[in-house]
């Protein structure tokens, strides 16, 4: 059987191990097993929601026999006040919350799908999110490109100081991030499941010119000056970068490079 099968048949199985326990309301499968299982491949996980009666939530939270009950778990570790992450035997990883009804009127996802509900239970709505997500995405180049300018400035200044692990993350990670932010605005994006909780998550199907140089912004921990050169040289290519701050950080890089 094919892994992504197996992940739709284990989402079952589990919708019946509910079925059986009792006590709750509702199976919904989110991300590549929920509203989106076009993309679902080899290396996706099982991520659902749990919806349960009044009093029941505790009961699923604290015992995992209704996972045990549909295979043996390898691990399982709580993450969350309301939930695991776990590994089955088989390989299979998987995430998932617990929640009364109302609790999901102030949680944000994306819209997901039916695996299994109580044939009394007659609220489907609760598919589409109440709450609008989060937009990560920005509409101005101003705001986010200055502050990437401004990580690439401190972030130079700490490796010069030897804070290398915190350099690395101003420049490859907090910089990189802003671009990710107006990225929109400076590639045609292709339609291809974006996350809203993550810019990052599917780059390279989306933004496939991008892409191509994001490996140079990236350089790792020992290349710090090197990947800021290269994103001040792509930032100064789409955005009219002030002239003394792009001086001084050129200066700390040439400083610092190896």
């Amino acid at each position: 059987m094919l892994r992504t099968e197996l992940l739709l048949q284990r989402l079952g199985e589990i919708g019946k191990s509910l079925e059986r326990k009792g006590g709750a309301f509702l199976l919904l499968g989110v991300g590549s097993v929920g509203g989106e299982t076009e993309r679902l491949d080899e290396y996706s996980d099982l991520d659902f929601f749990v919806i349960v009666k009044p009093g029941e939530k505790n009961r699923y939270i604290d015992r995992l026999d209704w996972l045990e009950d549909v295979h043996p778990l390898a691990y399982s570790f709580k993450h969350s006040d309301v939930g695991y992450k776990v590994l089955f035997e088989d390989g299979i990883f998987g995430e998932y919350a617990v929640f009364e009804e109302w609790e999901l009127a102030n949680a944000a996802y994306t819209e997901g799908r039916v695996i299994w509900k109580d044939p009394m239970y007659a609220n489907t709505a609760i598919v589409k999110p109440s709450n609008l997500v989060p937009n990560l995405k920005v509409d101005s180049l101003d705001f986010p490109l200055n502050e990437a300018l401004t990580n690439l400035y401190v972030g130079l200044g700490r490796y010069a100081r030897g804070e290398r692990l915190s350099a690395t993350r101003f420049v490859q990670g907090y910089a990189v991030d802003r671009i990710l932010s107006v990225l929109h605005l400076l590639e045609q994006e292709v339609d291809y499941f974006p996350d809203p909780f993550g810019n990052e998550r599917r780059l390279e199907r989306r933004y496939p010119r991008f892409a191509e140089i994001i490996g140079d912004m990236i350089q790792g921990y020992d290349h710090v000056p090197e990947s800021a050169l290269c994103i001040l040289n792509f930032i100064e290519e789409v955005y009219p970068v002030n002239r003394r701050l792009s001086d001084e950080i050129r200066r700390l890089a040439n400083l610092t490079c190896r």
